[in-house]
């Protein structure tokens, strides 16, 4: 990764769970999202499945993959967006 974009990328392989998903390319794997910022979010992107009531993402890696970065700003950005009322007010004025 070029060095410009260095703080999209982290990886910790010293931490004693790396990778901590099961069937990840640890040479690819992102540490940077470890609790993922997405978890408040009903549709995260990702493939969460419900236990109990609880959301368990052990399964999910979108947030630790190549563009993961970019897919969590997304997700976050747009949810920020539709939640501030003048995100709402100026959308809804558009053609």
């Amino acid at each position: 990764m070029p060095p410009e974009h260095s703080f999209r990328f982290f990886r910790n392989v010293d931490c004693e769970y790396f990778p901590c998903h099961q069937g990840a390319a640890p040479e690819t794997f992102n540490c940077l999202f470890c609790y993922c910022p997405l978890y408040f979010l009903s549709d995260c992107g990702g493939k969460p499945q419900l236990r109990g009531g609880i959301k368990d993402c052990s399964a999910c890696t979108v947030p630790h993959a190549e563009d993961g970065y970019e897919h969590v700003l997304n997700r976050l950005k747009a949810h920020f967006a539709a939640q501030r009322p003048c995100a709402r007010k100026s959308t809804s004025d558009q053609p």
